[in-house]
C-alpha cells in the first residue's frame, strides 16, 4: 500500500447505547440495521471506518454489495476501500471453536467483495483489505489467517482441475486482493504486555511496511479494574513504539474505547482529554453510545476533530511501577467483584441487548467462570453495577496507597476526572457498595457532584431487587442509563 491512509474513527457495533437511532427497525439491531448503520456512520457522522463484526451472529458476507447498490451516490463520491474503510472482525478459531468455520466463510467473501467493487468503480480497488483477530495470543494465530488467505484462497486460482484442464482463475476469474493484513486485537494482561513481541514475530518474515495494532480498553477493565486497564494500555503503547524503532515498520495503534468511564470515558465532550491520555493512538473506536446518545452536531464535531488531530509521541511510563500497581489493583478488584456476582447476574438479565448476538466464551470480558462464579459480558456487567449505584471504576481502588495516587496523577492523567464522572452516578450508601471501595473514595478525596435523579433511580432499583419486584427493573435500568447517556 503506497498510498496508506490510516482511518482515525472506527465506528463499531458495540451495544452500549440507550437511544435507538431513527433508522433502526428493531430494538435489537440485526443485519439490515447494521448495513444502514455503516452508511450512516460514514455519510452523516463522518467516520472513516466501519468495523464489521462477524462474531456471534449470522454472517452477512454481502455487505459490500449492499452498501454499493443501496447508496450508490455516496459511494461514487467516497470510494470504499480508499476514502472510507470496512474492516472485518473475525472469530478466533483458537478460542471460539464453535464459530471457527465462520472465519473461512468470511475470508472466502473478500474476493467476491473485490469483484463487486471492481464492477462498481471500473477499477481495481479492494473494499476490504484488513481483518481484526480478537483475543490474539500468538504470532501463529495471526500468521495462519494471513497464510490461509494467501495460499488457500488466492493461491488455489492457479491450480488446474486436472492435468491439461483450465485453472480455477480461468474458470471463474482472478482472486483479489492478493493478500490481506491481519490486525491483532489484544485483550488480556499477558498478551497486551506481549503485544509488541507477538506483533514483531508475526512481521519478521513478511514485507509489510505498516501494521495496525488494536488494544482493548473495555475487557481489561472488566478483568482487572479500571486503573489496571489504563496502565496496561500505557505499557503496551510504549513497547509498540520501541518495536517500531527496532523494526522500521510503522505501527498505527487502535484503541477500543467506550463511553462509560469504566470502558474509557470516550464521549463527544471528552475526546480532547482522552486523546491527550493516549497521544500516540491513531484510531479510536466510535461505539454506539457515542453515536446515538448525544446530539448529532456534537457527535459530528467530535469526529471531525479526531480526524483532523495528529498523533504525537507516546507517553513514557515507569513500566516496573505500572506492573506493581496493576498486580495489586487486580487482586483487590477480583476480591470485590466476586461477592457482587449474584446481584450483577440478576441485574444483567434486565439490561437490553441492543444487538443480535450469541454469548461468547473465552475471556472474563466475554463470559467466564471466576472462582466458580460466572459473570456477564462487559457492557451488561457495567450497566448492572451502575444500576445499583456501584460504578465498577471504584472496585480495586482499595489497593491504592497515597504514593500510588501521586504516581497516577502523571501515569493516568485523567484519573481524578474519570473517577469524578463515575462517582456522579454512585450511591456510596448502597447496600451493594464494598466497604473498601467506599473507604478508598474518602481516602483519595475525589471531588464530585451527585446526579440526584440517577441516585433516586438506583435506590429504587436496589429496593426492587432486594424486594423481588423484578418487573420494575427493565424500566429502571433504561431510565437510569438515559441520564448517564450510556447503557454500560
Amino acid at each position: 500500500m503506497t498510498d496508506y491512509r490510516v482511518p482515525r474513527c472506527m465506528s463499531t457495533q458495540h451495544p452500549d447505547n440507550v437511544t435507538l437511532p431513527f433508522f433502526a427497525e428493531h430494538a435489537d439491531f440485526g443485519g439490515e440495521d447494521e448495513v444502514r448503520e455503516a452508511y450512516y456512520a460514514y455519510s452523516h457522522l463522518g467516520c472513516d471506518e466501519q468495523m464489521w463484526d462477524v462474531e456471534g451472529k449470522e454472517v452477512d458476507t454481502f455487505v459490500v454489495k449492499k452498501l454499493l447498490s443501496r447508496y450508490e451516490a455516496y459511494f461514487r463520491e467516497h470510494v470504499l476501500g480508499r476514502e472510507v474503510r470496512l474492516t472485518l472482525r473475525v472469530p478466533n478459531p483458537t478460542v471460539e471453536r464453535a464459530e471457527a468455520k465462520i472465519l473461512l466463510e468470511t475470508l472466502e467473501s473478500i474476493p467476491r467483495s473485490y469483484d463487486a467493487a471492481r464492477l462498481f468503480y471500473d477499477e481495481d480497488i479492494a473494499p476490504i483489505c484488513e481483518v481484526i483477530l480478537p483475543m490474539t495470543s500468538s504470532a501463529k494465530c495471526l500468521d495462519r489467517i494471513w497464510r490461509y488467505y494467501r495460499d488457500f484462497i488466492v493461491g488455489r486460482q492457479q491450480l488446474p482441475f486436472c492435468p491439461g484442464d483450465l485453472s480455477v482463475a480461468e474458470w471463474i476469474g482472478e482472486f483479489r486482493p492478493a493478500s490481506i493484513d491481519v490486525i491483532p486485537l489484544f485483550e488480556d494482561r499477558t498478551n497486551m504486555l506481549d503485544a509488541a513481541v507477538i506483533t514483531e514475530a508475526y512481521l519478521k518474515d513478511k514485507d509489510i511496511e505498516h501494521q495496525r495494532v488494536f488494544l482493548a480498553r473495555s475487557d481489561p477493565a472488566m478483568n482487572y479494574g479500571v486503573v489496571a486497564a489504563v496502565l496496561l494500555n500505557k505499557v503496551a503503547l510504549v513497547r509498540l513504539t520501541e518495536m517500531e524503532s527496532r523494526t522500521g515498520v510503522r505501527i498505527f495503534p487502535i484503541l477500543g474505547i467506550g463511553s462509560a468511564p469504566f470502558r474509557g470515558n470516550f464521549r463527544p465532550g471528552t475526546v480532547t482529554r482522552v486523546a491527550e491520555e493516549y497521544p500516540s493512538v491513531y484510531t479510536f473506536t466510535i461505539q454506539s453510545a457515542f453515536k446515538y446518545d448525544h446530539p448529532s452536531p456534537d457527535v459530528v464535531g467530535a469526529i471531525d476533530w479526531l480526524r483532523q488531530r495528529e498523533p504525537t509521541d507516546v507517553q513514557p511510563v515507569d513500566e516496573e511501577r505500572c506492573i506493581d500497581v496493576i498486580d495489586r489493583v487486580s487482586a483487590a478488584y477480583e476480591s470485590e467483584v466476586l461477592p457482587l456476582a449474584e446481584a450483577v447476574n440478576a441485574m444483567a438479565a434486565h439490561v437490553p441487548s441492543r444487538r443480535k448476538r450469541k454469548l461468547h466464551i473465552g475471556l472474563f470480558g466475554y463470559s467466564r467462570s471466576v472462582s466458580g462464579v460466572r459473570l456477564p459480558r462487559a457492557i451488561s456487567f457495567t450497566s448492572a453495577l451502575y444500576s445499583l449505584g456501584v460504578p465498577p471504576e471504584l472496585l480495586g481502588l482499595s489497593a491504592l496507597t497515597a504514593d500510588d495516587a501521586a504516581f497516577l496523577r502523571d501515569a493516568y492523567t485523567n484519573f481524578a476526572d474519570d473517577l469524578a464522572d463515575a462517582l456522579r452516578f454512585s450511591d456510596l450508601d448502597s447496600p451493594f457498595m464494598p466497604k473498601g471501595a467506599r473507604e478508598a473514595v474518602d481516602r483519595l478525596g475525589i471531588a464530585f457532584e451527585t446526579d440526584e435523579g440517577h441516585l433516586d433511580m438506583v435506590r429504587r432499583t436496589a429496593k426492587a431487587l432486594e424486594g423481588g419486584e423484578t418487573s420494575l427493573l427493565d424500566e429502571l435500568v433504561v431510565s437510569a442509563a438515559s441520564l448517564r447517556k450510556f447503557l454500560g
